[in-house]
């Protein structure tokens, strides 16, 4: 019996790597027969390859993950890759083989794997109930960043936004801050307003975003600024007037 084939779908590339070495451990019987950096890409391999499993990120330039996933439903067996717990999870309710979400974790990995090999004898799951279901929660409903990939000395590095102090805009760049040390990222903080959640952080000055969970408190210095105190960081932060309405029950 030939050995089972895979194609990996992702457009991070770091997260790409990361991904076939880890199925590279957890099941060596795989045979990755391409790579795809974008959703066109990943079309064209499906259909040179016609692998038996889609290793797939639902959110790729090009095409998307979900126009890639219409054209693999019924024919290959569906690993949906995602940030976002939501888009998975109603993916896997209807049907589809399993889900990871980024940054993936060996363990969860091994799981889903387990599940894969275990429906490898049966026919493809047909993804069109699903994919409607993905479709309609992403229009509805504001999905936020769970993860930064940052730049670190000479590495890249996953940061899950919980582990995040605080970011700071610094020139072409933007700091992210945690409790262990820092990063840089090139995505502009007004961006990151945006796509992350209001609720968890809070804009305190044009140049700084706080994650409220790290905020041990807040003081006034000499001049009468307020400023915030971190719990896990021994720097403080300036809130600027326009701000500072956030802290009125602190």
């Amino acid at each position: 019996m030939s050995s089972p084939t895979a194609i990996v779908a992702e457009d991070e590339a770091t997260l790409r790597h990361q991904l076939v070495e880890q199925l590279e451990q957890l099941w060596p019987e795989l045979a990755i027969v391409g790579e795809a950096a974008d959703g066109v890409q990943a079309l064209r391999l499906l259909d040179e390859h016609r692998p038996d499993v889609l290793f797939l990120d639902i959110q790729m330039p090009g095409a998307t993950g979900l126009e890639v996933a219409r054209q693999a439903s019924g024919r290959c067996h569906v690993v949906f890759v995602t940030a976002y717990d939501q888009h998975a999870v109603a993916a896997f309710d209807q049907g589809a083989v399993d889900y990871v979400v980024k940054p993936v974790s060996a363990a969860r990995l091994f799981t889903a794997v387990s599940r894969v090999k275990a429906r490898l004898g049966t026919p493809p799951a047909v993804l069109d109930v699903a994919l409607e279901k993905i479709s309609s929660n992403a229009q509805s409903s504001k999905q936020y960043l769970r993860w930064i990939n940052a730049s670190v000395g000479q590495s890249l590095k996953l940061i899950t936004v919980d582990e995040i102090s605080y970011f700071q805009a610094d020139n072409k760049y933007t700091r992210v801050v945690t409790g262990e040390g820092e990063a840089l990222i090139r995505k502009p903080l007004k961006e990151l307003v945006d796509e992350l959640d209001p609720n968890q952080f809070w804009q305190i000055h044009r140049s700084t975003l706080v994650n409220a969970t790290s905020i041990a408190g807040v003081a006034r210095d000499f001049r009468g600024r307020m400023l915030v105190k971190l719990k896990t960081r021994v720097e403080t932060l300036l809130v600027s007037d326009s701000y500072t309405h956030l802290f009125r029950q602190m």
